[in-house]
């Protein structure tokens, strides 16, 4: 499936392309706890380990601001978006919130290759290995859980708000990865997951609603539930 970053990257060529690929390498560096919740970004320290000049190093990382993912601050520079408790929250809430109001709208006006789209992210999902002691798998999966959520709200009509789901996506994930790397899952995810999209397919926007935002906030219990030991006292 393409994603966001390969159209983007194809459609501006040259100093903006190697700009987008940087920002999907630091992205992904972020997301994976390389780069640490709270560090202060060294643009000649990241420049020497990403080997790229600083004009696209630091349009990148001026571009993952809006997402919650850097900070800026007067006098200070950049620095990786803290995480806590409280930010968790948030997170969890607006996530399912708009989530489930895009798949409602999703259930009411999507045609037939969005099912076929939810259907396909589906098992693709399902048949993605995740083994804990392989770190290529779970970055294989959790490529494909994105797609999968991101698949249930594609067809709600709405790019603003696919965009807005997408930054609360990749903000949690953010959360998953650094809590979930050390703590196995405690529930059946798969079948949670199935029924969501069995509910979508079946145009039963308001059970499809229900059960997205249970699903979102159950993680978001888990996640709460963890974030105390696993992360520093500076960032609860």
């Amino acid at each position: 499936m393409e994603t966001a970053a390969d159209r983007e990257g194809r459609a501006r060529p040259g100093k903006a392309t190697r700009a987008s690929r940087v920002t999907e390498r630091l992205r992904a560096a972020i997301l994976t706890g390389e780069l640490r919740p709270g560090a202060k970004v060294n643009l000649d320290q990241m420049r020497g380990t990403f080997g790229v000049s600083l004009s696209p190093l630091r349009e990148a990382i001026a571009r993952l601001v809006p997402t919650g993912l850097v900070e800026f601050e007067d006098q200070r520079g950049y620095r990786i978006a803290p995480v806590s408790r409280e930010n968790l929250a948030q997170v969890t809430r607006l996530r399912a919130d708009l989530e489930s109001l895009a798949l409602g709208y999703a259930c009411d006006r999507a045609g037939i290759d969005w099912e076929g789209a939810v259907l396909g992210t589906l098992h693709r999902l399902n048949r993605t290995e995740r083994d804990a002691a392989r770190p290529e798998t779970l970055e294989a999966w959790e490529a494909a859980h994105t797609d999968f959520h991101m698949a249930l709200i594609g067809g709600c009509g709405m790019p603003m708000l696919i965009d807005f789901c997408r930054t609360l996506h990749n903000l949690n994930n953010r959360y998953r990865r650094l809590l979930f790397a050390h703590h196995p899952g405690d529930r059946n995810v798969a079948g949670e997951h199935g029924v969501i999209a069995e509910a979508a397919v079946a145009r039963d926007g308001p059970k499809a609603a229900a059960l997205l935002r249970a699903h979102v906030e159950r993680t978001g219990a888990r996640l709460a539930e963890l974030i105390g030991a696993a992360l520093p006292e500076a960032n609860r």
